[in-house]
């Protein structure tokens, strides 16, 4: 079976990456990753502070980025009386999943489809932003399931809008599809209070597998709590790190990958753009969202069974005619585009 549903890796790790897991020193097992005489959280987060220069107490790890929001959104919901989140009207279920866990409040802000894209209503946000005054402000961006991101001006003028009561948290899964400019992210920690940037290795440099997330923050006595709450003390899992840190040198591997995915992205615009009652929309990420006719829907999904490959076929307010497809391999690609075509075209 082909899993294109789960926006998932379909594509081989860097060399350097099988490399490090082949010759593993399996005495590493034997010690904490903590780096007790610098009180130093562990290898990665040094790796990452100098990476991206950033205080290394700054750093956060967790067990994916999963780890980290659900850490974020538990901590600052139950500190207080304020238990109001903002989230994208479409975007990851989680998001409600992990503020219901602690009897947080959800309320959804304004994205609008734009021709072949959605956008975020910068307008309707700080509105929402003064009326509600929400504990969290979350941001998607690249945005699952609609593909669309923010560019490093629109989070600056979304942090200037935005009280420094409020803590605006940034789901960065997808950002390392968008550029290998990562300038902005210590702009933003180190010229606000009140931001956390979530990023992961599990999608760009695909290994969901490793569960491995990462992040920063801002440097403020409400943000030192918050690190003590989130980090571990003790480090975390030796052989995760070192590939962690291996797959962020092995940049180059990773970017080929993202030209792949972007002459896919070229080819559904191209080839099923065209087709009556379609639209592909432009994607920041490594998926890509179509409107399809809904009368097709069952023929569809048969026509991929059939083949063995797995779409998302969406059954969402708003987004019940649409598929997302994680962005695969070439022949994956192409397979796809020719089952729609078998089933849509004329």
């Amino acid at each position: 079976m082909n899993y294109l549903d789960r926006n998932e890796f379909n594509f081989a790790p860097s060399q350097l990456v099988i490399d490090t897991i082949r010759n593993f020193d399996l005495g590493k097992f034997c010690f904490y990753t903590r780096i007790y005489d610098q009180g130093k959280k562990s290898i990665f987060s040094v790796f990452l502070s100098e990476l991206f220069g950033i205080e290394e107490k700054r750093v956060i790890l967790g067990y994916g980025a999963e780890d980290i929001l659900k850490n974020a959104v538990h901590y600052f919901l139950t500190k207080g009386s304020n238990n109001k989140m903002l989230i994208p009207k479409f975007s990851w279920w989680y998001y409600k999943s992990i503020a219901d866990e602690v009897d947080g409040v959800t309320v959804q802000y304004p994205v609008y489809e734009s021709g072949d894209s959605f956008c975020y209503d910068m307008e309707g946000l700080r509105k929402m932003i003064v009326e509600e005054h929400p504990r969290i402000l979350l941001i998607a961006s690249p945005n699952n399931p609609t593909g669309n991101g923010l560019t490093p001006e629109q989070l600056s003028q979304i942090m200037d809008m935005t009280e420094r009561d409020t803590i605006v948290l940034v789901d960065e899964a997808y950002a390392s599809y968008v550029s290998d400019d990562t300038s902005y992210i210590k702009r933003l920690v180190d010229g606000h209070p009140n931001v956390i940037i979530s990023r992961t290795m599990s999608k760009f440099y695909g290994l969901p597998g490793l569960r491995m997330g990462f992040g920063f923050v801002s440097q403020s006595e409400e943000m030192e709590r918050f690190c003590k709450y989130s980090n571990k003390y003790l480090g975390y899992d030796r052989l995760s790190e070192d590939v962690a840190i291996a797959s962020l040198k092995s940049d180059d591997h990773y970017r080929e990958i993202a030209r792949v995915m972007d002459e896919a992205r070229r080819m559904y615009k191209e080839e099923l753009g065209v087709l009556p009652g379609f639209t592909v929309y432009r994607s920041v990420a490594n998926f890509i969202l179509i409107k399809y006719p809904i009368g097709k829907k069952a023929l569809l999904q048969a026509a991929f069974a059939e083949q063995e490959y797995k779409v998302k076929f969406l059954d969402e307010p708003d987004l019940n005619e649409h598929m997302r497809i994680t962005l695969g391999r070439k022949e994956q690609n192409r397979k796809i585009c020719d089952i729609i075509l078998s089933v849509c075209k004329g």
